[in-house]
């Protein structure tokens, strides 16, 4: 069955759901062995999930950012590192496609691959020298001009998804100019080379390896964006970040509620779901998870019935919403740990796994410094 046939968005979720039901399991050896969930991938191709996003111009349904949060929240109670790097090409695709920022005819080429195969992009951004690209650092990697299209040399760190990608959107300084460009590189591209150095304690399967650009000859039209210079617009598709660790949170939430309903010690009646200082915890992890939901979820619903007027406004809103769901999805985690007690923290249990990941949220973008900066100037401004 494929997605891409289904007509309603509860049956497309029901779809998924069964689908990322093995995920877990999986999850748990790909952390052991830091290794990556081809299988995962496999499985949302077989359902044509990376096409999902693609406008209906391009082959795709063209659904709405709330729906595919909605589908982000699945994976992300299945498997984290799936969800957060499946999430990446899913919103870039959404992007793209809503957008028309690249030529038509060189979108509609990858699209097609996406539509057709499954082929899965991502942008490489982040460099050694720079860090993340939202403090504004520019590229040490370099696109000279030669006679028939481009020369690129550089080195991208967490490039999320580095083995599987088909396509690479990496940013690069144009050589002789104050630009910096995004530009397309296949990965059969002579001279692209990824190099495994991921070695994080959180996200192990995302595959956020080091992506080595060695005299990389691209074409002309392979620049298929000029980066602004000034403030970035918001950009509703990065929801995708709380929704992953939403799912992972709401993982945590099942795990403490299995152990507390079966725990019984012979020191009490019943299970540990009837203390009360059990109750207070298990309380305050659904009210948290219900708080973080209604938070993601209508400013989605806003981000969708918005003209772009309304959505170029809306940057401390989104920032507001990762910040608040990713520290809610942490005190989740923890409150969860607390309540299985020293089990949560053995290799064989899936909490201590849940608190590794849930702890990389706080290092997507945007920054929660930055986001409270936002939040302050638009308050002054308001008033």
């Amino acid at each position: 069955m494929n997605l891409l046939e289904l007509d309603s968005m509860e049956e497309r979720i029901n779809l998924l759901s069964k689908t990322v039901k093995p995920f877990t399991e999986r999850a748990a050896k790909h952390d052991e062995n830091v290794s990556f969930p081809f299988e995962n991938f496999h499985d949302l191709k077989e359902i044509g999930y990376p096409g999902l996003t693609l406008s209906k111009e391009y082959g795709g349904l063209g659904i709405s950012l709330y729906e595919m949060l909605r589908h982000q929240e699945v994976i992300g109670k299945a498997d984290g590192s799936t969800a957060l790097g499946i999430g990446w090409h899913m919103g870039i695709m959404q992007h793209l496609s809503q957008n028309e920022i690249w030529d038509k005819e060189k979108f509609a080429a990858v699209a097609h691959d996406v539509r057709e195969t499954g082929a899965l992009l991502n942008n490489a951004a982040s460099e050694p020298a720079t860090g993340s690209p939202t403090r504004g650092g520019k590229p040490e990697t370099f696109a000279i001009k030669d006679g028939t299209g481009w020369v690129i040399n550089g080195r991208k760190t967490f490039t999320t998804l580095a083995p599987i990608l088909s396509y690479f959107v990496v940013s690069a300084s144009i050589d002789g100019t104050d630009d910096v460009g995004n530009f397309l590189i296949k990965r059969e591209r002579e001279g692209v080379r990824v190099e495994e150095t991921w070695d994080s304690i959180a996200m192990r399967g995302t595959g956020s390896h080091d992506l080595v650009l060695e005299n990389v000859h691209v074409e002309k039209d392979d620049l298929v964006e000029i980066l602004s210079s000034g403030k970035k617009k918001p950009a509703g598709w990065l929801l995708h970040i709380p929704a992953c660790y939403l799912g992972i949170a709401q993982a945590a939430q099942q795990a403490a509620l299995e152990f507390a309903t079966n725990y019984s010690p012979n020191s009490i009646k019943g299970t540990i779901s009837e203390l009360p200082n059990v109750k207070q915890k298990l309380g305050e992890m659904e009210l948290s998870i219900l708080e973080a939901k209604h938070f993601l979820y209508s400013v989605a619903k806003k981000w969708d019935e918005s003209d772009e007027a309304t959505r170029d406004t809306m940057g401390p809103e989104l920032g507001a919403v990762k910040l608040s769901v990713v520290n809610k999805a942490v005190q989740v985690v923890d409150l969860a740990m607390r309540i299985v007690g020293a089990r949560s923290l053995s290799k064989k249990n899936n909490l201590q796994l849940y608190y590794r990941d849930v702890r990389a949220g706080l290092h997507n973008p945007p920054m929660d410094d930055m986001t409270i900066m936002q939040l302050a100037e638009k308050s002054i401004t308001e008033h």
